[in-house]
């Protein structure tokens, strides 16, 4: 009688030897915890990688390709025209689909707001990979031409190379090697680029019924206007560089001999002047283009 009482209490216990009661804490917790739900949102921090079927996974992509192509047309108005935008969609498609396998929701992010990082990176490195100049030459060009805005917005006229150099808190052999460093920034003319045996002018074939238009025509006269008032204000070294260069179609090293200059420093002069002239159209010849 007593084996059997033992075998039951046995029965009735916990395998920690203590008795099963509706009334311990343990019990009712257990009973008064609802089981957990998930929340509505919890699709926007999931990982798709590890929990998403593959139809879900397609549906995600299709959800979030209005965002790339908005993202990719709010790039692309900042480019020439010669940038394809349905490359720059497809770059970025790319990037969408790395960040919905790459997304970690422990990280406590929105998809959207990860896709939107993932997506203009891809876009933007895929830029990069197409500029032949390296970065830091981009930007030390760009920084001439703020400095040059700023000296002449200070001072009201056209600044010295010391003054621009000062600017920049460079010495002026370290202003002088940035110009050598940039100097390959330019662009480049159509006409004898063609490179075959005829050399004939890529410029021969392009459609010129859009540049004959009177509005065309009106804003070439205005541009020419603006140009040379911009070439007026330059020193006198830097406009006879640019006439021998662009008007004569002088090499540097014969305007070296002209100028009685290094051709270094012909070459160094090119380059301000170029600097200068962006820097002056940009403020009265507003282009989100480019010039």
């Amino acid at each position: 009688m007593k084996q059997a009482t033992q075998r039951e209490a046995s029965s009735n216990a916990s395998p920690a030897g203590k008795p099963l009661d509706a009334k311990t804490p343990a019990a009712s917790t257990a009973a008064a915890t609802p089981p957990r739900r998930t929340p509505a949102s919890a699709n926007a921090y999931r990982t798709p990688s590890a929990a998403c079927s593959p139809e879900e996974r397609e549906q995600l992509i299709l959800e979030h390709l209005p965002q790339v192509r908005l993202i990719a047309r709010r790039i692309h108005e900042r480019l020439p025209e010669s940038v394809n935008l349905d490359d720059l969609v497809s770059t970025g498609v790319v990037g969408l689909i790395s960040a919905i396998d790459r997304f970690d929701a422990t990280h406590n992010v929105k998809l959207k707001t990860y896709a939107e990082y993932k997506i203009r990176g891809a876009i933007l490195d895929s830029l990069r990979g197409l500029d032949w100049a390296p970065r830091q030459q981009r930007k030390r060009s760009k920084q001439i031409e703020a400095a040059i805005v700023a000296i002449e917005q200070r001072l009201h006229r056209s600044p010295g190379e010391d003054e621009i150099a000062a600017e920049l808190g460079l010495s002026l052999e370290e202003y002088y090697g940035w110009l050598v460093e940039i100097r390959g920034l330019n662009l480049g003319s159509l006409e004898n680029a063609s490179g075959d045996e005829e050399n004939r002018d890529l410029l021969k074939f392009v459609s010129d019924d859009e540049e004959s238009w009177p509005s065309r025509l009106l804003e070439r006269g205005e541009l020419k206007k603006l140009l040379a008032e911009a070439i007026s204000k330059m020193p006198d070294v830097e406009k006879m560089v640019l006439s021998l260069y662009y008007h004569e179609e002088l090499t540097l090293r014969e305007i070296s001999k002209i100028l009685r200059l290094h051709e270094s420093r012909i070459s160094q002069l090119k380059s301000q002047a170029i600097l200068r002239l962006r820097a002056y159209m940009e403020k009265r010849w507003p282009n989100p283009r480019g010039i």
